[in-house]
């Protein structure tokens, strides 16, 4: 690649990340101090974008990257905990947009953790954001190498502890709902971390005559993700964005409650319902705009 296109890349990548920060949320880029969720699972993300850590005798799992901009954070938060960065052996991300996987290259450079990605989520981190369906070119990250492909139902294992890749696409080709089992105080509990369940207005669920769908399959994917979630056993209910599982509202009540915030398994059956309605009323209405058009 010559200098010049080399340059062209580069700003074009600038512009990217520039427009994307322009419309941030700003509790993405806020800090929170770190804390321990149950066992050896500690919150290690933003007041918004969520980042896991999972910490084991063989080394420790890393669950999101967030954007690039949040490695210094996410860095600090680890070691906050008096945990050491380098120490991070495996990443794993819910999905591949930039606010959830824009940290892997650098967090893979400082660390040499191994990256194991969704099938079908594998393009889009690979390069860089080029080929997703809703922003291809517009909400580009550093691409990334990916070490291992998982399919739905694989088992991510490091010193005894296991999580479980969930398929449940529609967001992104490869959305990936991560379950675990911890103890807490001295009781078994099932994790599940939701990797995404929302319809963005850029998302067509049906093709018309005149648009095409997103990607073909898109709403069955969002209906069999919703199957998924409403199968999970779930005890503590968490997610990609706090705002997924009432965070906010939780950390406030834990200096009085403690980690009991986090059981919460009627807040997760509620929160997949609510969602599961908004995606079922937005296919419905975009099946009724695409059958007018006719």
């Amino acid at each position: 690649m010559s200098p010049c296109r080399k340059l062209l890349c580069f700003v074009i990548v600038l512009l990217s990340f520039g427009r994307l920060h322009a419309q941030m949320n700003p509790d993405w880029i806020t800090p929170v101090a770190p804390f321990r969720i149950a066992d050896n699972l500690y919150y290690v993300g933003s007041r918004d974008l969520a980042s896991y850590l999972v910490v084991t005798p063989a080394g420790d799992i890393l669950i999101n990257s967030n954007l690039q901009s949040s490695v210094p954070q996410i860095r600090h938060s680890v070691e906050r905990l008096g945990f050491r960065f380098s120490d991070i052996k495996i990443l794993l991300i819910s999905h591949a947009h930039s606010d959830h996987a824009g940290g892997s290259a650098a967090i893979l450079k400082q660390t040499g953790a191994k990256y194991m990605v969704m099938d079908a989520d594998v393009p889009t981190i690979q390069d860089g954001g080029r080929s997703d369906f809703a922003y291809g070119g517009r909400q580009l990250m550093p691409p990334a190498h990916v070490d291992r492909v998982l399919r739905d139902g694989d088992e991510v294992k490091l010193g005894g502890s296991v999580l479980v890749a969930h398929k449940t696409a529609g967001h992104t080709r490869g959305c990936t709902t991560w379950t675990m089992r911890v103890r807490d105080n001295g009781k078994p509990r099932d994790v599940v971390i939701v990797g995404s369940w929302n319809v963005l207005s850029e998302y067509r669920l049906v093709a018309t005559a005149t648009r095409p769908a997103s990607y073909p399959g898109i709403a069955q994917d969002f209906a069999h993700g919703f199957e998924v979630l409403h199968s999970l056993p779930c005890d503590i209910f968490l997610g990609a964005h706090g705002g997924y599982f009432e965070m906010k509202e939780k950390l406030s009540r834990m200096a009085t409650e403690g980690s009991a915030v986090w059981l919460d398994p009627e807040g997760y059956k509620r929160a997949v319902a609510e969602h599961q309605k908004e995606f079922e009323d937005k296919l419905a209405k975009q099946r009724h705009e695409g059958t007018s058009a006719r």
